[in-house]
């Protein structure tokens, strides 16, 4: 048995739903994971009558192809899809069945009108948290767009390709055989990447709004949806809603909600701004803000939106190190997820960069994983809490530096090592190994703005207890701001806290 009692239980209930019979192609040989994938494919037939099996040739053995009778809709599994892929496989099998998907018909409409053929394949991890939002985004385009095909391969399974190609990040998308991208991708910005954009006008037409709210993340949504409900006109533009939340794992500090994952929080946050007469503007980008009249918010595209008041809530994100090689080696050696990367790095030697509890965790997880651990700190010693230091110290394949500034990275195609300095004897060292993970904190997104705003010495606008920056009618919230702590639960407060600031000043101006 492949599928444990309770995910049976769980599973049944959904394939009830399918609406249409589907015929699995499987390419199978005789290794241990073709076994695998049998006993998977044979355990899915045995549930449903709407299942059946075909022995096929694919491009890549072990992999199965999800069809309807009689017709290709060019979603293949290779490897075996469970862990945080199991989810994939499920809504392929629905989908391809006939069941609707949840897409907004707008969505699903652009995706129909794409022309071009587009075959995309998507090197994952069964552990990434982010890889199943873009297997299952491209999934989605092939089983409505007959131009389109998806592979997921596991890159566990396929090391030796992986390896050839250089994935060394997962999810890694290539497209008819060249990089498309790497990291989360959500269905509209891969939509965005191979469909025409909006019209400039389509944003220059609307109507002023009363509050406009600049980012999409906890903060943003936050301000939106108490903005809406005193009734007034409230947008949100956006260049990812759910910002860098989407890249968390696990959330197990906000209050009421004992653990959750970040897209799963980012989902719900989604379909709450969605009961509001909330003006979404997702995959938008912000290029300058100015005060005239009204405020004036013009995008990447040439649009402007006006609006009386505006909040910024442009979150932050993983501050980068800014030395050789870190730029060079992104996704082939250097990385800033040790959760979605860690698995590629198995057995194999690499370098946490940041003593916080953010790299100390990491070091922790990827201990478990890898060959060894070498902790950089730049201060005299670790920031973690006593608890982890406690945890790593207990571990006999990590080895920590403090007073180590990293000089460069170091590689030919890949990572092969990093150099440092002993910031106490002013000695060059050097470390060779295969991976680098950058854990060094946050940097606000706010390089966009002009220095009219008042910005603290590393961009942080500065606000008051309402919110309010130094332009009257100007509001922010979130990790973008001087706030003197970066958690989910105080910027939504924030946004709370300026949406009420932005009313009250509507209502006196």
């Amino acid at each position: 048995m492949v599928l444990d009692a309770q995910i049976k239980s769980q599973l049944n209930q959904y394939l009830e739903l399918m609406e249409g019979d589907v015929v699995l192609k499987v390419s199978a040989g005789d290794d241990d994971v073709s076994k695998e994938m049998i006993g998977l494919t044979d355990e899915l037939v045995s549930m449903s009558p709407r299942i059946t099996v075909e022995n096929a040739q694919l491009k890549r053995t072990p992999s199965f192809s999800v069809n309807r009778p009689g017709e290709e809709t060019g979603i293949t599994f290779a490897g075996v899809p469970l862990g945080h892929e199991f989810t994939s496989l499920v809504l392929a099998l629905l989908q391809v069945s006939g069941r609707a998907p949840k897409a907004d018909q707008s969505v699903i409409d652009q995706i129909s009108k794409i022309s071009g053929e587009f075959h995309f394949e998507t090197y994952v991890s069964l552990s990434c948290h982010n890889c199943p939002d873009v297997v299952q985004a491209l999934n989605l385009m092939s089983v409505l767009n007959p131009n389109i095909t998806h592979t997921m391969i596991d890159g566990a399974a396929f090391k030796e390709e992986a390896e050839s190609n250089n994935v060394m990040a997962v999810p890694s998308v290539y497209v008819n055989g060249e990089f498309f991208g790497g990291g989360r991708m959500t269905l509209e910005e891969i939509i965005g990447e191979i469909a025409d954009g909006p019209d400039p006008d389509e944003f220059n037409n609307k109507d002023p709004y009363d509050v406009l709210v600049v980012g999409g993340g906890p903060a943003g949504a936050s301000a939106a949806i108490y903005a809406a409900r005193k009734g007034i006109r409230t947008g949100i533009v956006a260049e990812r809603f759910g910002g860098q939340v989407l890249d968390t794992m696990s959330i197990e500090n906000f209050i009421s909600v004992k653990q959750t994952e970040g897209p799963k929080f980012v989902a719900s946050l989604e379909e709450h701004v969605k009961d509001y007469n909330i003006d979404v503007m997702n995959l938008q980008r912000v290029s300058s803000i100015e005060k005239k009249d009204q405020f004036e918010v013009e995008l990447d595209n040439g649009g402007v939106l006006k609006s009386k008041s505006v909040i910024v809530s442009t979150g932050a994100r993983w501050r980068q190190l800014g030395v050789p090689g870190e730029e060079e080696f992104k996704n082939k050696g250097v990385a800033y997820c040790p959760h979605c990367d860690g698995p590629l790095f198995e057995g194999k030697d690499v370098a946490v960069i940041g003593g916080g509890n953010s790299g100390v965790e990491a070091a922790i997880d990827l201990a478990g994983i890898v060959n060894n651990v070498t902790v950089l700190e730049f201060g005299s010693e670790l920031k973690a809490d006593e608890v982890l230091q406690k945890r790593l110290n207990s571990l006999s394949n990590v080895t920590v530096h403090t007073n180590a500034q990293t000089t460069e990275i170091t590689g030919s195609d890949n990572v092969e090592g990093l150099t440092y300095v002993d910031r106490e004897t002013q000695e060059e060292k050097h470390v060779e190994l295969d991976g680098v993970f950058v854990q060094i904190g946050l940097v606000p997104n706010t390089e966009w703005m002009d220095d009219s705003v008042e910005q603290s010495r590393i961009g942080e606008v500065v606000v008051d207890k309402h919110n309010a920056t130094n332009i009257p009618g100007l509001f922010a919230a979130g990790d973008c701001t001087d706030s003197p702590n970066n958690q989910i639960i105080i910027s939504m407060g924030d946004g709370a806290n300026a949406a009420l600031g932005s009313f009250d000043y509507l209502i006196r101006n």
